[in-house]
């Protein structure tokens, strides 16, 4: 399902509203046959961000293409087939490629971001990652987004970048996966070998019909195929965001994409991104408790604040940066629960005092909130998924 077969467009479709978005590109649109990059697709992609960008939208780019890239630079002593360690020596040979082709092509800063899923597992480093990228966000900056490949091992094998795009756009809270390819949509059957096969313009849930529907890779240059982009799609529809799947070698599909149309396959998520966060936030056991003064209480009643440290009044329970606590008031209700970005010995320190204090207090800084307003649902937020969970 790697070719795009010739009248079977699929037809368009609204993209999801959104905001923030994750796109990847795969080697496929950036790798000339057989050589190296190439701005050939890769500058209609790069377009279609600036356009996002100038409507006040936030687009985080995750680019495959080093190791083809690499791979070019070194065409008198090609690696042996499987042979992991130079693989890894190419990669790091084509990151300097790759990030030089999307500055080419992009009139706002480019910043390279490596991640392993080491990183993400890490719930220190995890936030750190989410930390960066935010504030690369916040610069108006372009992040590109890619693997480690250099020491990466088991991710470097099938499907890598397809999930880690998934991965990524959960750690941004981005509204939308946008995954750009020589697939121009899921077909029911592959069309290479089936003439009756047709584009499939919506998926509502992936299930294992609609994954045998899916294949292997189809080039050299790539490293995932359909299957991995339906893996993909089926991290982000777990944290409630949707994913689009398109062809980026037509312009008419790119050019459709910028107007919010999509010509591919969406697959849609279970309710959105902020309920299936704040369902989580709900559910997951908190590590420890912050207790508050009444005017933080109030701010973080309304849904709209984040927890500062002046609010504070102490930790109860010994809990680490990035774990799930239990915001409450001084009668100990409950008054909100979210992920902190300092541990209870440091949000002990930290109680009462001003933000701007937080760096000559510990030495260092994690940022101005202890418990920032994306990373926290209030118990008017659990209400409300009561509610939405109960029959009528």
């Amino acid at each position: 399902m790697n070719a795009a077969p010739p009248g079977r467009t699929p037809p368009e479709q609204p993209l999801p509203p959104w905001r923030r978005a994750v796109l990847k590109v795969g080697s496929n649109l950036l790798a000339a046959d057989g050589g190296g990059l190439t701005p050939r697709y890769a500058g209609a992609l790069a377009a279609f961000v600036a356009a996002g960008h100038a409507e006040g939208r936030q687009v985080v780019l995750v680019s495959s293409g080093a190791v083809a890239a690499g791979r070019a630079l070194l065409r008198e002593r090609q690696p042996a087939a499987g042979d992991l360690a130079a693989r890894q020596a190419l990669a790091a040979l084509g990151q300097a490629p790759m990030i030089a082709l999307w500055q080419s092509l992009s009139a706002r800063p480019v910043a390279q971001v490596l991640l392993s899923h080491d990183d993400l597992r890490n719930r220190r480093r995890y936030l750190n990652a989410r930390n960066t990228l935010r504030g690369l966000l916040a610069l108006d900056a372009l992040p590109v987004v890619n693997e480690n490949d250099t020491v990466a091992v088991d991710e470097l094998k099938l499907g890598d970048n397809d999930n880690l795009a998934a991965i990524v756009a959960a750690l941004v809270d981005a509204d939308l996966l946008l995954i750009a390819s020589d697939v121009d949509a899921l077909y029911g059957a592959d069309p290479r070998r089936d003439p009756a096969a047709r584009p499939v313009a919506l998926v509502e849930a992936l299930t294992p019909e609609v994954l045998a529907m899916a294949g292997g890779s189809g080039s050299a240059a790539g490293t995932g195929g359909m299957r991995t982009k339906l893996e993909a799609a089926a991290k982000a529809s777990a944290a409630g965001i949707p994913t689009a799947l398109f062809g980026g070698r037509d312009a008419d599909t790119l050019a459709a994409l910028a107007r919010g149309q999509l010509r591919g396959t969406l697959v849609r998520a279970p309710g959105n991104r902020m309920q299936a966060r704040k369902y989580w936030l709900r559910h997951a056991p908190a590590a420890g408790r912050i207790e508050v003064d009444a005017g933080a209480a109030r701010a973080l009643a309304g849904g709209r604040a984040s927890l500062l440290p002046g609010g504070i009044v102490a930790a109860h329970r010994e809990f680490h940066r990035g774990d799930l606590v239990e915001i409450v008031d001084g009668a100990a209700r409950a008054v909100a629960r979210g992920l902190c970005q300092y541990g209870a010995a440091e949000v002990r320190r930290l109680a009462g005092r001003h933000s701007r204090e937080i760096a000559a207090i510990l030495g260092y800084s994690h940022g101005a909130e202890v418990v920032h307003r994306d990373d926290l649902a209030t118990v008017r937020d659990a209400a409300e998924t009561v509610a939405e969970e109960t029959p009528a």
